[in-house]
């Protein structure tokens, strides 16, 4: 008697294993965790969207501003690619010392020069850690809002991801001494670091934050900001110091006296 034995499946010498692929997908998942840990602060992280290799079409429409760096179109935040700006609780130093909201000051910029020329237009280019799609914008008339944005001193180059494509833009900013230029301010990824608690992005639009609250008493008043070289008696640094959310930095080494060589 002959037994036959029924025919095998053979796997086709192309095909990749299905364990291979488990595996690589697990891979994959492992060095987008390892990046997030080692470097928090990276706006272009990996993820397995872009590993997956999806890249979602142009994006066109009225822009909301969130702050000098980021928009929202259609409901999906948008981060340009390759510049920083001041984040929205950021203060910077001008010509005369006083500190002012550049962030503030760089989202407003934003939000005027997007007015003057709708819709604006995003093309793709990666993926943030907040899910932010990054890319390039530009506005109707075709201007390049990233480069407007340097040139114009509201956002700084950013080297890291732009490989120096608006090194030109911020020298004339730098020269000409226009936006964050005309005074002192920290990079905005240095700022990040130093102020952790305010590097997550805003949830609102431009138009939705609300106005910070100008504290005054007896004359003094916690706008502009003041350090202790501009501050004229020891009462008026206390108040600063027990009213004003940036006081504590006149009560250097944390005695509870404010600007101790007027006191």
């Amino acid at each position: 008697m002959v037994f036959r034995l029924g025919s095998r499946h053979r796997r086709p010498r192309n095909a990749v294993p299905r364990r291979l692929i488990f595996f690589t997908v697990v891979a994959a998942a492992a060095l987008a965790a390892v990046t997030a840990m080692k470097h928090p602060d990276d706006l272009h992280e990996i993820n397995l969207q872009n590993l997956a290799g999806t890249k979602p079409d142009a994006i066109t429409g009225v822009a909301s501003v969130i702050d000098g760096d980021t928009i929202e179109v259609h409901g999906q935040r948008i981060r340009f690619n390759g510049t920083d700006a001041p984040e929205s609780r950021q203060y910077c130093d001008d010509a005369k010392g006083f500190e002012y909201p550049c962030g503030r000051r760089s989202a407003e910029a934003l939000d005027k020069f997007l007015a003057a020329s709708r819709p604006v237009q995003c093309t793709f280019v990666t993926w943030d850690r907040y899910h932010r799609f990054v890319g390039d914008c530009r506005r109707a008339d075709g201007t390049s809002v990233a480069a407007w944005m340097v040139e114009h001193g509201q956002a700084l180059d950013w080297p890291r991801y732009s490989n120096g494509a608006y090194a030109a833009q911020q020298a004339k900013a730098k020269a000409a001494k226009v936006g964050l230029w005309v005074g002192q301010f920290d990079a905005p990824w240095d700022w990040r670091t130093s102020h952790p608690d305010g590097a997550a992005p805003s949830r609102q639009p431009l138009g939705m934050i609300g106005r910070k609250l100008v504290v005054q008493s007896g004359g003094y008043s916690c706008e502009p900001r003041r350090y202790c070289s501009q501050i004229g008696s020891c009462d008026e640094a206390q108040w600063y110091l027990q009213n004003c959310s940036w006081g504590g930095k006149l009560d250097r080494d944390g005695d509870g006296v404010a600007c101790e060589r007027l006191c």
